[in-house]
């Protein structure tokens, strides 16, 4: 059986519940894609490269995702799975989301990558704006006083989550880099606190 055949097969076609190779087949596809468009950027990464790093063949990677843009869609989507903030006391809700965001940038590279992406690539700079308007603003709207000044507040927010992470885990720099977690959210959780809550200046 050839690979390609074998990797559209199922590990057990009968059993109820199994795994299909074929998603393990797209999860390899994903990730050797998020690895290759953040070190290379989306201009320069080719199908053949990312199927080289997924050790299958090419046309496997088109027959999943169509096209090279398809690919970059699917490689960019990403659930932040923030926390509903019922029950969350309002004066805890910046420590809640940065605690919560740090935990994504420390146990999840995908969002890493996208952030390495988004800095050169007007795509991928899309997509993240995107995903922190989808996902971010509704929990903003939650805590914040006034709900005409969510989308600024939502900004404020990403701004210190984003900058945390690209001076910690894309640029490395030495100071954030040496920072313990506690630190981080003892510093950035009154800063991001301020902006859901305060009143407008």
């Amino acid at each position: 059986m050839s690979e390609s055949a074998s990797a559209a097969s199922l590990f057990d076609p009968g059993a109820s519940g199994r795994p299909r190779r074929s998603d393990a087949t797209r999860t390899a596809i994903l990730t050797a894609a998020r690895e290759r468009f953040a070190a290379d950027g989306y201009e320069r990464a080719t199908i053949r490269a990312i199927a080289r790093d997924a050790r299958i063949d090419p046309s496997m990677v088109m027959r999943y995702y169509g096209s090279k843009e398809g690919l970059f869609a699917a490689a960019c989507a990403f659930d932040l799975h923030l926390p509903g903030l019922q029950g969350t006391p309002l004066k805890d809700v910046g420590r809640t989301l940065v605690s919560h965001f740090l935990d994504l940038w420390e146990e999840n590279e995908v969002l890493t990558a996208l952030l390495r992406v988004g800095v050169t690539n007007a795509a991928a700079a899309e997509r993240m704006q995107g995903i922190f308007k989808e996902q971010l603003l509704p929990v903003v709207r939650q805590a914040c006083p006034d709900q005409g000044q969510a989308p600024a507040r939502a900004a404020l927010v990403a701004s210190q989550i984003l900058g945390m992470a690209l001076t910690r885990y894309v640029l490395r720099f030495p100071g954030a880099a040496a920072l313990s977690r506690e630190e981080i959210v003892d510093w950035l959780a009154p800063t991001v606190q301020r902006y859901l809550t305060a009143e407008e200046p």
